[in-house]
C-alpha cells in the first residue's frame, strides 16, 4: 500500500470515529457542535499518560476515552437542559472553551503544541475505526437504540412509556463524547503531535456534515458520509482548483433532492423486500411446474 493511500485511509478512519461520536447524541435528537473539544480531552489525557506517567499506549487510550466520557457526563447534565438551537450554541461554546483551556495549559505545551512519544501505526488506527463501527452496529440492534429513537421522535410519549428521557439523553451525549475521546487519543499517538488549534469548531462542523449527508436514520449513514467527504475530494483532485467548487455544487444539489441523507431506513426496506419478492416468485414458479 502506497504512503498516499495509507494517509487517506488513516484520515478516513479518524473521520469515521468522529462521525459516530456525533451520530450517538444526534440519534437522541441532540446536535453536538462541540465534538472537537471531547476529541481534545481524549488526545491530551492519553498523551499526558504516555509522556509523563510512562503508561503504555494500550492503557492510556482507554483512559483518555473514559476521561472524555466523564467530561461529557459532567457537562451534559446541565447543558442538556437546553434544546434545539440553544443546545447547539451551548455545545459550540463548550468546544471553544475546552480548546482555549488546552491552548493556555503549559503542562501540555500550550500554544506550542505537545509532542507524543508513543506511536500508533496506521493498521492500529484502522482496527480502532473498525472496532468503533462494529460497536455501533451491535448497539443499533439493542433495546437502547429503540430508546434513542423513541426519545428523538417524541420525548413526551417516551416518558409516558416509562423511558428515562433525561437519562437516555445524558448517556447518548456521554457515550458520544467517549467515542470522540477514543478517536482523539489515537490521533495523538498516530501523528505524535497535538495542538489545540486542530480541535477547532470547523472540525465539529465538518463532522456534523458527515452525519447529515450520510443520514441519521441508520447506523450506516455516518460511515457513508465520512467516506464520501474524505474520498470524493481526492478523486476530484485532477480538476485542481475547481474540485472544491464541484464538490460543493454536488452537495448542494444532492441535499436539495434528498434532504434526509444518502442512507435511509426506507432504502434498507427496499433492499430487504427484493430478496423476499424473488424468493416468492421462485416458489410460485416451482408450484406451477409441479
Amino acid at each position: 500500500m502506497s504512503g498516499y493511500l495509507t494517509g487517506v485511509l488513516v484520515v478516513l478512519a479518524f473521520n469515521v470515529m468522529a462521525a459516530y461520536a456525533v451520530y450517538l447524541p444526534m440519534a437522541a435528537g441532540q446536535l453536538n457542535l462541540g465534538i472537537a473539544g471531547f476529541m481534545a480531552v481524549g488526545a491530551y489525557a492519553a498523551a499526558y499518560l504516555t509522556n509523563e506517567m510512562m503508561w503504555p499506549m494500550w492503557m492510556a487510550i482507554p483512559i483518555g476515552s473514559a476521561a472524555a466520557g466523564l467530561v461529557g457526563i459532567l457537562i451534559g447534565i446541565p447543558v442538556l437542559r437546553t434544546h434545539g438551537i440553544y443546545l447547539a450554541l451551548a455545545t459550540f461554546a463548550l468546544g471553544q472553551v475546552i480548546a482555549a483551556i488546552f491552548l493556555n495549559l503549559e503542562v501540555v505545551g500550550g500554544a506550542a503544541g505537545y509532542p507524543v512519544t508513543e506511536f500508533a501505526s496506521p493498521y492500529v488506527v484502522f482496527a480502532a475505526a473498525i472496532g468503533v463501527t462494529l460497536f455501533m452496529v451491535l448497539l443499533s440492534r439493542t433495546r437502547y437504540a429503540l430508546y434513542l429513537t423513541a426519545v428523538k421522535s417524541d420525548p413526551t410519549v417516551a416518558d409516558l412509556m416509562g423511558i428515562s428521557v433525561r437519562g437516555i439523553q445524558v448517556s447518548a451525549f456521554a457515550l458520544g463524547a467517549a467515542v470522540a475521546g477514543f478517536g482523539g487519543a489515537f490521533y495523538a499517538h498516530h501523528y505524535n503531535f497535538i495542538e489545540a488549534q486542530h480541535f477547532s469548531v470547523l472540525l465539529s462542523v465538518y463532522t456534523v456534515l458527515y452525519v447529515l449527508f450520510g443520514g441519521t436514520q441508520t447506523v450506516w449513514g455516518p460511515l457513508v458520509g465520512a467516506a464520501f467527504f474524505t474520498l470524493v475530494p481526492e478523486l476530484l483532485r485532477a480538476s485542481e482548483q475547481w474540485r472544491y467548487a464541484l464538490f460543493a455544487m454536488f452537495i448542494i444539489v444532492f441535499m436539495a433532492l434528498r434532504p434526509q441523507g444518502l442512507i435511509t431506513a426506507s432504502l434498507f426496506r427496499i433492499f430487504r423486500r427484493r430478496p423476499k419478492a424473488a424468493a416468492g416468485t421462485e416458489a410460485q414458479g416451482k408450484g406451477a411446474s409441479a
